[in-house]
This record gives structure tokens, sequence and C-alpha cells, in this order.
């Protein structure tokens, strides 16, 4: 294999052959980033969900519960 890259010029190696794959392996490159970053986006939606139940939760409890009630 090394034969074969080592007679090719330098501009097959370094421009010809990476636009061949991602031409080829475009539409998979793109859909995998899509599902990661939905899937981040999601993560960080359910946290904030998550966070400001917690702020609501304890802002409401600490004003209108005493001690001892649990």
């Amino acid at each position: 294999m090394r034969e074969i890259f080592a007679g090719l010029p330098w501009w097959v190696k370094w421009i010809a052959m990476p636009v061949i794959a991602l031409l080829v392996f475009g539409g998979l490159i793109v859909s995998v980033v899509q599902v990661v970053v939905g899937l981040l986006f999601k993560v960080l939606v359910f946290v904030a969900l998550v966070g400001g139940l917690i702020y609501v939760v304890r802002k409401f409890t600490a004003g209108s519960s005493s001690r001892g009630d649990w």
C-alpha cells in the first residue's frame, strides 16, 4: 500500500483523495454530526429544565414550609 502512495504526486494524496472521500462519505458524516448536535441540544434542554424545576421547588418550599414538616 505504501508503494502505491509513494509514487503519487502530493496533490493527489492531500487534495484529491480527501475530496473524493468527502463526496463518497459526506452524507454519512453530515448525518452523524446532525445526530450528535441534536443529542447535545436535547441534553442541554433537559439540564436547563431540571435546573429550573429544582430552583422553583426550592424557592416555594423554602418560603412556605416550616422546619419539621418532613
